[in-house]
């Protein structure tokens, strides 16, 4: 894997975690080629001493693995271009562009036996802890597999899933995730300040209470659950709270929104 060269069609943030991720677990920077047509994207990349360029025939020519980082809007264009030789090379093609699936790129490299993976990362890759989902076709041997693996791996967890259409389910549980936790913190800010907290104060303690809950659920031995029973001792403030949100049905609420991003993500599919 080490010596295998990858290529990011694409220097935004998300390839750009992905590249720094590599890097700190001992891949070559040698091996790694980035493009991009925007120069000052390109030039942000300069301090990390991989190979840098604006033509992405020429990052695809050096490439055992492709790792396709742009926007949907514009993969089809940047696919075409490269099409070609992905015939010729038969590298393997990564996907992280969001509502394109595999028969899509197939389409769009008239290629129907090419090596595919499709990848829903999040944006705490960001930060190296983030959360991947990745769906393999059939063309794809099992050392393949497990290089996507180890890439993703590099900023986070990854998940390895049985069929394409469950890539739509982690794209709304996973990939839009953050936004929901990031939205229930900044309510539980509000209510401190309403209450009577400083701005300060409210943050300090819904931050750190956000990080302490997820440790605990990540490093506990019991369920969340459990976790959650553990905190609601009856008659008590937490009782009275939970039963506030279960009157409101906030948990149909949740399984609602999810349930309306998964099918978002499917009309997005049709339009490509």
């Amino acid at each position: 894997m080490k010596n295998s060269t990858i290529s990011f069609i694409g220097a935004g943030n998300m390839a750009t975690s992905l590249i720094k991720g590599l890097l700190k677990e001992g891949y070559l920077a040698k091996n790694i080629w980035a493009t991009n047509n925007n120069l000052a994207q390109l030039n942000k990349l300069k301090r990390l001493n991989i190979n840098l360029s604006a033509d992405n025939r020429c990052a695809v020519k050096m490439a055992d693995i492709v790792i396709l980082a742009v926007k949907p809007q514009v993969l089809k264009s940047v696919v075409t271009e490269i099409a070609d030789l992905i015939r010729e090379n038969k590298p393997l093609v990564i996907s992280i562009a969001v509502g394109i699936n595999l028969k899509s790129l197939q389409n769009y490299l008239s290629n129907e036996t090419a090596a595919l993976i499709r990848c829903m990362p999040n944006t705490p890759a960001l930060l190296a802890c983030g959360a991947t989902g990745l769906f393999a076709n059939r063309y794809c041997s099992s050392a393949q597999k497990n290089a996507a693996e180890l890439i993703f791996r590099s900023v986070g967890i990854v998940v390895c899933l049985a069929e394409e259409e469950q890539i739509d389910i982690v794209a709304a549980l996973s990939g839009s995730g953050p936004a929901y936790f990031f939205l229930l913190m900044e309510v539980l800010q509000l209510a401190g300040i309403e209450l009577g907290l400083s701005k300060e104060n409210a943050a300090l303690l819904t931050l750190q209470t956000a990080l302490g809950a997820a440790r605990m659920a990540n490093e506990s031995k019991q369920s969340i659950q459990q976790l959650k029973q553990n905190v609601t001792s009856p008659g008590g403030t937490t009782e009275r709270a939970l039963e506030i949100l279960d009157n409101a049905h906030f948990p149909d609420l949740i399984k609602q929104a999810i349930k309306g991003a998964k099918e978002r993500a499917e009309e997005l599919a049709k339009c490509f």
